[in-house]
């Protein structure tokens, strides 16, 4: 079987120093959604830069159905298309002008290409805007033109880096049906790496975590969600250093299966959260730590990229950043 992804000991380090990636070993099935989820400085751009062939990694091996990114470069892509963070549409000319560019670079014969145009433009939602300037796009819109410009050569991958980020959620939601209507219709893979949980949740297959390099756990969101079992009781704490010492009796004799601390905020693993809280109250009472809010959930995706990475998704700053950066690009 050629996976549509499949890498193997991949290593990236910069300039001698920087281990981007540190031994990535991953494989993707064709006709997949797959998400990879990671911190900031993970290593996720990294990762799809090697496989859309931007970058050679330092070590190990990475192929795109069966074709290796450094010596099949140009075979690899043929097949693939590729939506990068930054903007990659001009905004003073209209949406047609923008795909007839690509359909050039792509090297569409000029037979074909008004045609395979329109066709991207109607499966994006985009046809009754063709001729109007980008610059009059809303940020949804734009991100869809730029979706469509990867599209016009129905490619049997498509790598999203963020896809939508900065949208709002009505944005967000329209790039997506346009997106997996998409890969619905060619049986083609998506390949994408997002800040939003929820994305993940709702449309990828499978997903893979990634930290410092490696990844640190995949699967499908439920089986994830299942490597936490039971409930997860979330404190919020003043003095959050001490609770990791306080619980540690209640781990040691399987009360609770496991603490996870952040900043303020403590997430403790437990089978019977009804049974365990008392216990829980308890041992933070005499060692002086102050709970000032309490809840209890089931696992979600959120809390699985905490254990395993270490931390949550910080979304404000990078969605502010990107906001502010394609606006100045919109503006010139």
């Amino acid at each position: 079987m050629d996976y549509a992804v499949s890498t193997h000991d991949l290593t990236k380090v910069y300039e001698g120093k920087v281990k981007a990636l540190n031994g990535v070993n991953l494989k993707v099935e064709p006709g997949k959604i797959f998400a990879l989820l990671g911190p900031n400085g993970a290593g996720k751009t990294t990762l799809m830069r090697i496989l859309t062939t931007q970058i050679k990694p330092t070590s190990g091996e990475a192929y795109v159905f069966g074709l290796n990114v450094v010596r099949d470069g140009a075979k690899i892509r043929q097949l693939i298309g590729y939506v990068p963070q930054e903007m990659s549409v001009w905004t003073d000319i209209s949406g047609y002008e923008n795909l007839l560019i690509y359909a050039k670079i792509y090297g569409i014969p000029p037979s074909k290409r008004n045609e395979l145009i329109w066709s991207v433009l109607e499966e994006m939602g985009l046809k009754e805007y063709a001729n109007n300037l980008v610059r009059t796009y809303s940020g949804g819109m734009i991100r869809r033109l730029e979706c469509a410009c990867a599209l016009l050569i129905k490619p049997k991958i498509l790598f999203l880096d963020e896809p939508t980020i900065g949208l709002d959620p009505s944005a967000r939601k329209a790039v997506w049906e346009k997106l997996t209507a998409f890969k619905r219709e060619y049986n083609a893979t998506i390949f994408f790496n997002t800040h939003y949980m929820d994305e993940a949740d709702l449309y990828a297959d499978e997903i893979a975590i990634i930290n410092g390099g490696r990844i640190v756990a995949s699967g499908t969101s439920e089986s994830l969600k299942h490597t936490l079992g039971g409930e997860i009781i979330s404190l919020e704490v003043e003095n959050s250093e001490y609770s990791l010492k306080a619980l540690e009796t209640l781990k040691m004799n399987n009360v609770i299966s496991d603490v996870i601390v952040s900043e303020s905020e403590v997430n403790i693993l437990t089978q019977d959260a009804e049974s365990s809280l008392p216990k829980i109250m308890e041992a933070l009472r005499i060692n002086k730590v102050l709970v000032k809010r309490v809840s209890i959930n089931k696992p979600t995706l959120d809390d699985v990229f905490l254990k395993y990475a270490g931390t949550r998704i910080e979304t404000a700053e990078r969605i502010s950043n990107v906001r502010q950066m394609r606006r100045m690009i919109r503006r010139g």
